[in-house]
């Protein structure tokens, strides 16, 4: 038997900034990174998307960005920012892939060029998929501009969008050549957005980080009234934690292992079986605390512990139960665990917590434990008929 093994590393480099005002023409930020990015003197193409929702909001980007880019003689911009829709209807759709990838076509986008993304996190995650699978991956820049997205899922290295029912059951592991956190799009956000981040904060708080957990307790009523400074605090201290954790052993998930996912197996679940009509920060809270509950009840962390991470969401202005949770005697839940095992590639691996600051991963679930920490949030916040 003859066998040839081939072994090769290729290492991955993004940075994250966090500036302010982006395009305006004395911010260098962008200049100075498509200056540097690629080959001296190449002609290199820059393709523009935008959420419906920022260009509604932030109408000043069809001319802000044109005038912007001029200052650059090697960069072209190809067309006129293109508006899709964002919000979750936009990764459940293959009609807006399509739309990116006709576009990549369009305009002769290579891989010395560039598709920037400027959106909610379901905007780039869809954005970024298109732009991987074009001529096996383009480079792609995300501009993220909802706390969720630039304190978590845009700073990461997944991509995807959702089919056949499943929560991303298609996409990559593409990082970003680049990533803009801008401050100034966030005063737009309506409340359940400026909320929805806060809940993933909250997460990697608690399975990572007490010291941020107990910030976060003493912030609760500064961010509830949208002190952009704590904001800022919050997001570059989730970022930073988050990508912590992707440079720290498994980045691409080839295990079974996701711990940032802690109470993500129930809140995408629950994002179908609600029609998205939870936002993703929304449904997070409440699987946070489901298994927050689910901790206590396996005897892993006090009952004190409990009620502290309950009335910090509350305190934001969570709620943290939704009857979706008992539907069909919870076993539409159970599917949701299913389906998330699935997801992982066969072997379940769960986080809970070990103790505030501290996740714990476990390999089975107990779901009469399960059934009995929806019956614990029923029957602290079911309002009573």
């Amino acid at each position: 038997m003859n066998v040839i093994q081939q072994v090769f590393g290729v290492p991955f480099a993004y940075r994250v900034f966090f500036t302010e005002n982006l395009f305006d023409t004395g911010n260098p930020t962008v200049l100075t990174f498509l200056n540097s990015a690629g080959e001296p003197g190449f002609q290199k193409k820059i393709l523009f998307l935008i959420d419906s929702g920022v260009a509604d909001t932030h109408p000043y980007l069809f001319k802000a960005i044109p005038a912007y880019l001029a200052q650059l003689p090697d960069l072209t911009l190809v067309a006129e920012p293109m508006v899709l829709p964002g919000g979750e209807g936009v990764k459940n759709d293959p009609a807006y892939v399509e739309q990116v990838l006709d576009a990549v076509d369009t305009h002769g986008i290579d891989r010395h060029s560039f598709v920037v993304a400027i959106g909610g996190g379901a905007f780039l995650d869809m954005v970024g998929y298109a732009s991987a699978i074009a001529h096996r991956g383009v480079k792609h820049i995300r501009i993220p501009t909802t706390v969720l997205a630039q304190n978590d899922s845009g700073v990461g290295v997944k991509n995807g969008v959702n089919y056949r029912g499943k929560k991303n059951f298609l996409g990559t592991f593409a990082p970003p050549v680049a990533v803009f956190n801008d401050a100034a799009f966030l005063p737009t956000l309506d409340d359940r957005d400026w909320r929805s981040g806060i809940a993933e904060a909250l997460k990697v708080a608690l399975i990572k980080d007490k010291s941020f957990f107990e910030w976060l307790e003493t912030a609760a009523e500064a961010l509830v009234q949208r002190d952009a400074a704590a904001m800022q605090r919050l997001i570059f201290r989730c970022a930073q934690l988050h990508m912590e954790h992707i440079a720290s052993g498994d980045p691409f998930e080839t295990g079974s292992a996701r711990p940032l996912d802690f109470g993500h197996w129930a809140a995408h679940k629950l994002e179908y079986l609600t029609n998205f009509e939870l936002r993703h920060g929304e449904a997070v809270a409440i699987g946070i605390a489901l298994d927050t509950v689910y901790s206590h009840l396996a005897g892993l962390i006090g009952e004190e512990d409990v009620q502290r991470v309950l009335n910090v969401f509350q305190r934001v202005g969570f709620e943290l139960y939704h009857p979706a949770l008992a539907e069909n005697d919870k076993r539409n839940l159970w599917n949701g665990l299913n389906e998330f095992r699935e997801h992982l590639g066969g072997q379940l691996t769960i986080t809970v917590l070990e103790a505030l600051g501290k996740g714990l991963e476990v390999h089975e679930i107990d779901f009469d434990r399960v059934k009995a920490s929806v019956d614990y949030l029923e029957q602290l916040y079911q309002p009573a008929e």
